[in-house]
């Protein structure tokens, strides 16, 4: 090893390329440039005075070292975020920073004023809201609490499932107004990529269905279903809130994960997350005839 200190911060650098494969995979992950990257690797392998990475056309690949290396940094990234938690489940006061993650259409429709009744409600807790489409990792202190919609979420989070949800399939008014009018009734069907169908009932009540567009993102199918590109299932908050919206007739109802607000079990106790869950969970709650379409 050669006489330089080492920087513990460069070996994330380190265990990122090894996660990610890559510089690029490293630098989107630490929202840096590539070069950033080299150097910072170029620096721990200074530190310690051998190659972590072999520099080939194809990119970085970890030498032995390197994987030694990365096991070592994500050790320390697990006792970190243990020690981070410990602590922060010491705090006494219904005040500082607080992450919350939710799907953001969620907020868009439910969350947002929830949210604001909160902040007035405690006005020393600064909320930090992200509306994440991949999930945070609550064990890694990327949020404190995750409102997720989900069949099975992480058995190593707790907390409660607020409420239980139905879908159902919509369409702009206009589209409607024009299905109404068509007499072979032919459905325009906007396709999530993630989600199998039409399910059996929209086919069989509109045999002449198409698929006419296939999206992967939510925010952006609902977005086509209110420009009047057809029709697709949207969970019953989110289409029946829709002013723009309505529902496909014929059709019943359809089962969609429930909601459930959640956190760290090191992290329950604390009181700006135990006052922050309890207010989100009786505010949904209460609208739980919103959720299953009733």
């Amino acid at each position: 090893m050669s006489g330089r200190d080492m920087d513990w911060g460069d070996l994330r650098f380190v265990l990122e390329t090894v996660r990610n494969g890559g510089l690029s995979g490293a630098a989107r992950t630490l929202k840096v440039n590539h070069a950033t990257v080299a150097r910072r690797i170029a620096a721990a392998e200074a530190a310690l005075g051998t190659p972590l990475f072999d520099r080939r056309p194809t990119g970085y690949v970890p030498t032995q070292a390197g994987e030694d290396a990365a096991r070592t940094a994500e050790a320390f990234e697990v006792e970190h975020a243990t020690l981070t938690r410990a602590i922060a489940s010491r705090d006494t006061s219904i005040s500082g920073p607080l992450t919350v993650t939710a799907p953001q259409l969620m907020i868009q429709t439910m969350l947002a004023p929830i949210f604001g009744d909160f902040a007035r409600a405690h006005p020393e807790v600064d909320l930090i809201a992200l509306g994440a489409n991949k999930p945070l990792n609550l064990a890694h202190r990327e949020a404190e609490v995750a409102i997720r919609i989900s069949s099975s979420p992480d058995p190593d989070l707790v907390g409660r499932q607020v409420a239980t949800q139905n879908s159902a399939v919509f369409a702009s008014h206009a589209y409607l107004a024009r299905l109404a009018d068509d007499p072979d009734k032919r459905l325009d069907w906007l396709r999530f990529v993630r989600w199998e169908g039409p399910q059996k009932a929209v086919s069989e009540a509109y045999p002449n269905l198409r698929i006419a567009m296939q999206m992967d993102d939510m925010v952006a199918i609902s977005g086509a279903v209110r420009a009047g590109l057809g029709a697709t299932r949207l969970p019953c908050f989110l289409g029946d809130t829709d002013p723009d919206l309505g529902r496909v007739p014929g059709l019943p109802l359809f089962a969609y994960p429930p909601i459930w607000v959640l956190t760290h079990a090191d992290l329950r106790a604390v009181p700006r997350i135990a006052a922050f869950t309890r207010f989100v969970s009786d505010a949904l709650r209460a609208r739980r005839s919103d959720f299953a379409g009733t």
